[in-house]
This record gives structure tokens, C-alpha cells and sequence, in this order.
């Protein structure tokens, strides 16, 4: 692959929901300049762009994909973004990497509330929108429709650069609305040059006044012919796409079908004609790049996808990691193309590449040129919140499965794989279920195969009650014995940690046995009374007790705290359950659905705001909650869980969570 200057390079991420056909129109989009020598499918496994084990197995994409390739004088780069949700990090980051994104519509079922969210997401970084109407194949395909939607949400800026041409109900062809001209399809969608067709002719020049409105308000020139009625030329109307679209004052809409490979091949020249050039830094200046993703290749290891912001990255070279505070050796500066990697002598400033096998630096981690220091910000992620407890299923196997998830954490920032100590197990968490389901697999892959479960849940056990409780160890074995013997008075107070006090009169208890008989009561406060689940709010005086010369030692005495402690079970015990602060970002037609799901959760609603429902909720009844709120919103809600303190569970709670420790 040759090197390219920055106006000749063009990034644009597919977006849209999951199963609109992005993958299958990045497929036709490398087939169209040559590179491949037939069009692969994704139901068969074999596109470029869904190359991975878990891709090819679920028929979907699981993590975005960089297909660079050239066309003409142009170098494109193709990020294809998963669509399913559970894999937002990669959404986001395909969206730091574009400069424009192509939303891919299912021209059977239309935008969907999935693929608003990420037009919308994709608007608010300030990339320029064209819309690709796909499955116009498809007998239920309805254009006019979807535009007629996308005009609601979007407005007067959602302008067709493209009318599909449909005769007995298939698509055959299309019109070219900046040049009035008509295309018919031919064998392997091979197109030929038409009149327009006469029923299309009245929706053709209505649409081209819509669009001269939409391109006069982005260029002056322009503004003055459109007020003084002068028609715009070919070249007017194509300059002006592109500097409406690079301005976002236009939504160019355009279809076809990826599968069948027709109205790709206009697609790829509108690309180039109409999608801006990046608007990054020039090459004299400073190196400067962002990592936006990590790949765990099993070929050559860790391989890390960058754009560069500023200068120029050039092969076997020495960088700055400005997050990290150490250089970074670069070896081969690669370009992508799904798995296919390419080396390249350098990348200039606006291109995406990749380099292998970087020492320090990670996902978000800003390079420079040594000598600077400019941090890049990071795009906030939502906290992975849906967890599931990992058990080997081969002992001995559990550092091999703490190797490989901590790979699995470098691929996917909302992955996380945490040892939680109080209940003894290793949980991972992301942000659904379709997420973790991968990375088990992957885990699989690695060489280690594991169970899951739903995750123990951290309760708390306390006493309501005040009590004096006596305890005495006392054993006669011959020789020595052993002999310690307390009275503690036991009261609720408001410590997670044991409170300890001594009211000592009269040398009962020696003060060299008490630093003893306090750690034999914190010994049991990990104990747990009823469930073996940590004691909290204790406070323990000990008042009293009695000794031997010969026979009482720290041991004994801190056997008698045992004992005492034991005692508690007479001391009104309870179990506490975990509370979490709760805040559901949904739109407004949602929240009715969303307080009644927060009450069957035993929940209570403490606040209500446009868009944004405030609740406090058990953590034991929020397991499946990520999953819920997707099947109740359709994918647009949002929400954030944090504990916020311990509360006395309810009675039917309490018996279940004794019953489960028995």
C-alpha cells in the first residue's frame, strides 16, 4: 500500500443496529475496488471484517474491525462497529477513529431506537452522517418510508442523493439526484446507464430542490444562485454535497443492497466525492496519537490500533507514552485490513494504523514525540454492571484463567475480572450477558474452560440487642492445662469494624491477655452468627473474667472470646442486605415501566427528573437488571448502580440467605 497525504485519506465507521448489514456492506465496499475475488458472507463465515472465532460462530460483530484499502488516489478506512450494545467500548471507540460515519438502515425494519442512539452519539462527536439504506432487495423494503422517518427525527438536513428505481416490486436500479441520471442493474449488479424512468421524473426534481435548499445554506456561491433562481451545475451541486455534509448542515441518504452488491459501487465514489478528509494536525508537527484498541492477536500477540492526531509514525522508531511516563519502542507500523496487515513505512497525521507488541501502553494512552507531553482526553464508559462468578473446571487451572482474563481486560475496557475476598470468588463483569458469553469462550480458546455462576451476593450479619455473655475455655490434658475465662458485654454501635473496650478492675483478667481476647473476637467477626458472612456494628466491653498462674495463655483466652462471642446468637442477630443508589437515564414514555420494575425489586423510587428515574435498590435483586433494562427500553436506556449502605433485610430474605449457607 502506498502513502497517502491527509486530504486523500477518508475514516468513516459503520453504524446501526445489530443485523442491519454493516459487515456485509463493508464486504461489498473491499470486493467493489478489486481487492477481493468474490464477496464473502457473513452467514458463511468469511467476510474481512467478522474474522473472529466468536464472529464467524454467532453470525455477528463482536469487536470493531479496520478494512484499509485503496481507491483512485484515496486511502479509506472502513471501522466496522459492532451493533450489539453489550459492546459499546468498541462503538465508541470506532467513532473517535471516524471522521464520518455511514449509518447502515435495514430497509425492511427501518433506523430502530439502537441505531438512533448511535446517529445521535455519532452527531455529538462532530461527525459528518450519510445514511445507507440497505436490503433494498427485499420485497417489504420501503425508501420512501424510512426517509420520511429519518426526516422526522432529523429534519430538512436528511436530503436523498439517490432514488432506488423498483419495477414489480424489485430493485433494479437508481437515479443519481446531483446528476439526473438513471442507472439499471446488470449481472453482478453491473450497472448501465438509463433514461429516468417517467414516474420517477416528478419525484426527482422535488427532491433536487430540497437539495440545492439544503447545499445553498453551507456556501455563499451557491446561497445566491439558489435566491436568484440560477440552476446549479453538476459541479455546483457535488461541491456543494460535500461542503454541506463536512458542515453537518446535510444527511445524505443513499441505498442498496450489500449482499446483492448493488448501489455499493455509488456508494464507494460518493465516499470519496462527499465524506471530508480528516481535520487532524499536519505532518510537520509533533507525533501525536491515541490508542483507541488493543487486540489480543494468537499470531503476533498484542496488536494496537492508533489514529494519529499530529506529525507522522514512522517504522522502528521511539515514542512517548505521555500517560505512562515511559518511551515506547515501535516496530512495524501496520495497515489493517481485517486480519491482513500490511507494513508501511510511516503514517501521517488523520490515518489510522496499528503497531505490535507495545511494553506500557494501553487502551486510551495518548504517544508523542519524546521530549512532549499532551494527553488526549479519554471517552467516558459506562460501568460494566451485569457479573457472573467464574469456577474452573479444572483444578490448578486458576492462574492460567487470571493470565488470560487479564488479556481479555486489555481488549475491552468494560471488561473487568476482580477476586472479591469476602466471598471467596473471582467475578467478571461487563456489560451483558452477550459480552461475558465471549469472553468465556475466548477464555476457552486460551486453554482453560470454566463454569459460571451468579455471583454471591456480600451480606452482613449484626446483633440488635445488648447481652453479657460469659465464655471459658478450660481443658486438663496432664502437664499443663489450658484456662481463660471473660465476660463481655456485647451492644449494636455504628462500626463496620469491632469496637473493643476494657473495664478491668482489679487485675481479673491480666491487660497481657487482652491484646488476645480482642483478636479471638475479631477472628469471629469474619465468622458470621447465622450465614458466615462478616459481623458489622459490635461493640465489646470486657468487664470481667478470671485466670491461672499456670494454665491460662493468649490461646486460652482467645478461645473464651470464642466462645463468648457465640453467644450473640441470643442478642437478637439479623441479616443485612446491600443497598445501591440507583439512576435510570430513559426516555419519558419509559419511566412508568421502569418505577413498577423498581418496586418488584423491592425497590423505592427516592427522586424523579425529565429523562432520569433515582431509586434505591437491594444488590441481591439487580443481578439481571443490564439485560432487563435493554428488553424494557429497546436498548435506550442507561443507568448507573453504586452501593450505598447496608440495610436489616426483610424476614423472607433473611431465612433464604441462612438456608443457603447451611
Amino acid at each position: 500500500m502506498k502513502t497517502f497525504e491527509q486530504n486523500e485519506i477518508r475514516n468513516i465507521c459503520l453504524i446501526g443496529k445489530n443485523k442491519s448489514g454493516k459487515t456485509s456492506l463493508a464486504e461489498a465496499l473491499i470486493y467493489n475496488t478489486g481487492i477481493l475475488s468474490r464477496l464473502g458472507k457473513v452467514d458463511d463465515g468469511n467476510t474481512v471484517c467478522d474474522y473472529d472465532a466468536e464472529e464467524i460462530k454467532k453470525k455477528m460483530s463482536v469487536r470493531l474491525s479496520v478494512a484499509s484499502f485503496e481507491y483512485g488516489n484515496h486511502k479509506i478506512n472502513i471501522i466496522d462497529a459492532p451493533g450489539y450494545y453489550d459492546f459499546v467500548a468498541d462503538r465508541i471507540s470506532s467513532v473517535q477513529m471516524a471522521d464520518s460515519a455511514i449509518a447502515v438502515i435495514s430497509g425492511k425494519s427501518g433506523l430502530g431506537a439502537g441505531g438512533a442512539i448511535e446517529v445521535n452519539k455519532a452527531v455529538d462527536n462532530g461527525l459528518s452522517v450519510m445514511f445507507f439504506i440497505n436490503k433494498m432487495d427485499h420485497e417489504n423494503a420501503d425508501f420512501d418510508k424510512i426517509v420520511a422517518g429519518l426526516k422526522e427525527k432529523y429534519g430538512s438536513k436528511v436530503v436523498p442523493v439517490m432514488i432506488p428505481i423498483r419495477e414489480n416490486g424489485k430493485f433494479t436500479g437508481y437515479v443519481d439526484v446531483a446528476e439526473s441520471v438513471a442507472y439499471k442493474f446488470g449481472a453482478g449488479g453491473k450497472k448501465t446507464e438509463v433514461s429516468v424512468p417517467e414516474d420517477i421524473y416528478p419525484g426527482l426534481q422535488n427532491t433536487k430542490a430540497e437539495l440545492c435548499e439544503a447545499i445553498a445554506e453551507a456556501d455563499e456561491t451557491l446561497l445566491e444562485k439558489f435566491f436568484s433562481d440560477t440552476a446549479f451545475t453538476k459541479e455546483d451541486m457535488k461541491k456543494g454535497i460535500a461542503e454541506a455534509t463536512a458542515a453537518k448542515t446535510l444527511m445524505p441518504v443513499m441505498c442498496g443492497s450489500a449482499l446483492e452488491n448493488t448501489g455499493v459501487d455509488a456508494l464507494l465514489e460518493k465516499l470519496v466525492l462527499y465524506m471530508p478528509a480528516p481535520n487532524c494536525g499536519k505532518k510537520e508537527a509533533p507525533f501525536k496519537a491515541q490508542i483507541l484498541k488493543t487486540i489480543i492477536d494468537p499470531f503476533v500477540g498484542k496488536l494496537t490500533i492508533l489514529k494519529i492526531y499530529d506529525g507522522m509514525l514512522k517504522s522502528n522508531s521511539v515514542v512517548f507514552n505521555a500517560n505512562k511516563e515511559e518511551n515506547e519502542k515501535i516496530g512495524n507500523v501496520l495497515a489493517l485490513c481485517g486480519r491482513e496487515k500490511t507494513e508501511i513505512p510511516f503514517a501521517v497525521a488523520g490515518d489510522i494504523c496499528a503497531v505490535t507488541k507495545l511494553a506500557v501502553s494501553s487502551t486510551g494512552d495518548t504517544l508523542c514525540a519524546v521530549g512532549t507531553k499532551d494527553v488526549l482526553p479519554v471517552q467516558k464508559l459506562p460501568q460494566p454492571n451485569y457479573s457472573l462468578a467464574v469456577i474452573p473446571k479444572a483444578r490448578g487451572d486458576e492462574d492460567k484463567i487470571s493470565v488470560g482474563l487479564q488479556k481479555l481486560t486489555e481488549e475491552d475496557m468494560t471488561f473487568k475480572a476482580v477476586n472479591n475476598a469476602e466471598t471467596h470468588q473471582l467475578v467478571i463483569s461487563g456489560i451483558g450477558d452477550q459480552q461475558l458469553d465471549v469472553m468465556i469462550s475466548r477464555l476457552k480458546a486460551m486453554g482453560t474452560d470454566v463454569d459460571t455462576a451468579k455471583p454471591k451476593v456480600s451480606y452482613r450479619e449484626t446483633i440488635t440487642k445488648k447481652l453479657t455473655a460469659e465464655g471459658k475455655h478450660k481443658k486438663q490434658s496432664g502437664g499443663h492445662g489450658q484456662y481463660g475465662h471473660v465476660i463481655i458485654d456485647f451492644e449494636p454501635c455504628n462500626s463496620e469494624e469491632l469496637v473493643f473496650e476494657e473495664q478491668i478492675f482489679g487485675g481479673s483478667v491480666p491487660k497481657n491477655f487482652h491484646p488476645a481476647i480482642e483478636k479471638g473476637l475479631r477472628e469471629m467477626m469474619s465468622e458470621g452468627l447465622q450465614a458466615k458472612y462478616k459481623v458489622v456494628g459490635i461493640k465489646a466491653i470486657l468487664k470481667d473474667g478470671s485466670y491461672h498462674e499456670v494454665d491460662s495463655s493468649e490461646m486460652a483466652f482467645k478461645m473464651a472470646a470464642h466462645l463468648a462471642f457465640k453467644e450473640l446468637l441470643k442478642a437478637g442477630p439479623v441479616i443485612l442486605e446491600p443497598i445501591g443508589h440507583l439512576e435510570v437515564n430513559v426516555p419519558d414514555e419509559y419511566t412508568g415501566d421502569i418505577t413498577g420494575d423498581i418496586n418488584k425489586r423491592r425497590g423505592k423510587v427516592i427522586g424523579m427528573e425529565p429523562g432520569k428515574v433515582i431509586a434505591e435498590v437491594p444488590v441481591g435483586e439487580m443481578h439481571s437488571y443490564a439485560i432487563d433494562l435493554r428488553s424494557m427500553t429497546r436498548g435506550q436506556g442507561e443507568f448507573t448502580f453504586d452501593f450505598e449502605r447496608y440495610e436489616q433485610a426483610p424476614a423472607s430474605v433473611a431465612e433464604k440467605v441462612i438456608a443457603a449457607s447451611a
